[in-house]
């Protein structure tokens, strides 16, 4: 029964701090985010969308 009661106490804190933060604010925090986050190719594939641009490019420039 306690479990249930701090999820309650919990999503009641979560849902009057968001109330109580100014649009203005949760929206620069949300540009914010969004442009600290790695772009998707590097979050699925990491290191090799990289290498492969620099493996293709110099075969370009030898050409």
């Amino acid at each position: 029964m306690a479990k249930s009661d701090d999820l309650v106490k919990y999503i009641t804190q979560q849902v009057v701090t968001f109330i109580d933060t100014p649009r203005d604010v949760r929206q620069q925090a949300k540009a914010m985010h969004k442009e600290q986050r790695e772009h998707w190719q590097t979050r699925w594939f990491g290191m090799l969308p990289l290498a492969a641009r620099m493996l293709f490019d110099q075969f370009k420039i030898k050409k």
